[in-house]
């Protein structure tokens, strides 16, 4: 039978509204592939001269982003093939910093490790109250070390501490808006998407200029991050490698 390896998409509205989709059959895990797909289709809108705010949203009802692929992170040998995977995150995240647009995020449900990183990288973020957070790098021997100054930069380093250090907790969806991470944060999916519609329709109104001139601001004094987050990556390739976190891995997905 073949298998479903998940999808990116991406479509972009007459007024400018790109729409970048991604799906995965476990709980929308991102492996390899799909991160570069991602990086691709974020950098294309980012660069179409008529796109006007860029969407990013995944399929399901349940989960937003589980992170990181398991199955993939046990597939890796050495640490230049564990940076190389990790690096995937870092240029999804650049992506969304480098490009002129404003990109804003739809988390339906559940967030956990790189999609917190996925929701922090964007420029606004609408959530549900099922939208629950949890960085559980620790809890398999990893940290949470690429996506650190996105989240960070969005909820301090207390909050991050206390997520970071509650490996196995889920955080609300409220908590996560008090933080900072989420900026509005609705009952039930079709609440969420009314707003983001009539959100993104507002933008598609905008001086592009303006939006541009704002994302500058939104990401100031983040110029040294592409080589910050691959040294980052490299830190979490190598650790994907010790025991203990080979275990754990294996422990989850028997599970």
């Amino acid at each position: 039978m073949p298998t479903d390896n998940g999808n990116v998409s991406l479509t972009i509205s007459d007024n400018g509204i790109a729409t970048i989709s991604f799906y995965h059959p476990a709980q929308n895990s991102l492996p390899a592939a799909l991160l570069d797909e991602l990086t691709t289709k974020i950098t294309e809108a980012g660069n179409n001269a008529g796109t006007r705010a860029i969407i990013l949203k995944s399929g399901g009802d349940r989960t937003f982003c589980a992170g990181a692929s398991f199955d993939e992170l046990l597939q890796i040998k050495d640490k230049e093939a564990g940076a190389i995977f990790f690096t995937g995150f870092a240029r999804v995240i650049n992506a969304c910093r480098k490009s002129p647009k404003i990109v804003i995020a739809r988390v339906q449900g559940k967030a956990v490790g790189g999609g917190v990183g996925l929701a922090a990288a964007a420029d606004y973020c609408l959530a549900t109250d099922a939208a629950s957070i949890k960085l559980s790098e620790l809890a398999i021997g990893i940290g949470p070390f690429v996506i650190s100054p996105a989240v960070t930069r969005k909820i301090g380093l207390p909050a991050f501490s206390q997520l970071t250090i509650r490996a196995t907790d889920f955080q609300t969806a409220q908590w996560a808006m008090q933080k900072g991470l989420y900026n509005e944060v609705y009952s039930d999916i079709p609440s969420l998407d009314a707003a983001l519609e009539t959100l993104s329709q507002k933008l598609a109104t905008y001086h592009p200029e303006a939006l541009k001139g704002l994302k500058e601001i939104f990401w100031e004094d983040t110029d040294d991050w592409d080589e910050l987050l691959a040294e980052r990556a490299a830190i979490s390739g190598e650790l994907v490698l010790s025991e203990f976190t080979q275990q754990a891995l294996h422990s989850f997905l028997s599970k």
